[in-house]
C-alpha cells in the first residue's frame, strides 16, 4: 500500500492550531493579539500572510517564541531520527525584511539543526543595505538566479554568479547584495545553529521590514518584484 501523504501546514493552519487549542473564536484571538479579525481570518484560509512586525506582535502578544510560531505545538513526537519534510515554496513560509525576502522551508519540523530558506536579495549596494549583520552558526548559500555580492569584515568583496556557492562563519559581520548590472538574485541558503530560536535570530539581525512592504496578499513565489 503505498504511502499515504501528510499535507504540510501553513502559516494559517498553525494559527488555527494554535487557535484550537486554547478554545479562541477568532474575534478573542483577534482581541489578544491586536490583529484584526478579517487579518486574522484570511491568514487562516491561506489568502494572506503576515509581515514580520506582526509576526513579532502575535508572538508577544501570545507569550510565544517566533519559532514556536513555525511548529505546531505538541504533536510532533520528540525523536529527531527518521524525520522527513518534502518542502515547496508553494507551503513555505513567507517573511519580509529590508534587504531580503525569505521563504522558510520545512517549518512544521521543530529544533531542526538547519534551517533551509530561499532568499530574494532586496539590496543593491552595500550602503544600501545598512550595517553588517551577524548572528550565531554558519551558512551556506548557492545562487539561483543572477549575481550577488558577498561583503564580509574579514575579506574583499566576494562575487557570485549563478551556480556558484559559498560557506561563511555567520557570526562574521556580512550582507549580501545584488551584483552590479543585476536586476535581481535568488539564492537557496542553509542555516546553522546549536541556538534554539535560531530563526528569530536571523530575522532579527536583518531589523525591521521597509515601511509599506507587506507580504499579505503577495506572491508566493520568489521572484521579478
Amino acid at each position: 500500500m503505498p504511502a499515504r501523504r501528510t499535507a504540510k501546514p501553513t502559516l494559517g493552519a498553525l494559527l488555527r492550531s494554535l487557535r484550537s487549542q486554547h478554545g479562541w473564536t477568532l474575534k478573542e484571538m483577534s482581541r489578544r493579539t491586536g490583529i484584526p479579525f478579517s487579518t486574522l481570518s484570511k491568514v487562516e484560509h491561506d489568502r494572506l500572510t503576515l509581515t514580520y512586525d506582526k509576526l513579532q506582535q502575535l508572538g508577544e502578544r501570545l507569550g510565544l517564541r517566533m519559532s514556536e510560531l513555525f511548529a505546531e505545538p505538541e504533536h510532533e513526537p520528540p525523536a529527531v531520527t527518521a524525520r522527513r519534510s518534502v518542502g515547496t515554496l508553494e507551503n513555505a513560509v513567507r517573511v519580509n525584511t529590508k534587504n531580503y525576502d525569505y521563504y522558510y522551508l520545512c517549518t512544521e519540523l521543530r529544533r531542526k539543526r538547519i534551517i533551509p530558506v530561499v532568499t530574494r536579495i532586496r539590496a543593491r549596494s552595500v550602503d544600501e543595505f545598512g550595517q553588517l549583520v551577524r548572528h550565531s552558526g554558519e551558512e551556506w548559500l548557492y545562487v539561483l538566479e543572477g549575481r550577488v555580492d558577498i561583503h564580509t569584515e574579514f575579506y574583499d568583496k566576494l562575487s557570485l554568479e549563478k551556480g556558484q556557492s559559498v560557506y561563511i562563519d555567520s557570526s562574521m559581520g556580512h550582507a549580501i547584495v545584488v551584483g552590479e548590472g543585476c536586476e535581481e538574485a535568488i539564492v537557496i541558503g542553509v542555516c546553522s545553529s546549536a541556538q534554539d530560536d535560531q530563526l528569530h535570530e536571523i530575522i532579527s539581525a536583518h531589523g525591521e521590514p521597509a515601511p509599506g512592504d507587506a507580504t499579505e496578499g503577495g506572491s508566493s513565489r520568489p521572484g521579478r518584484g
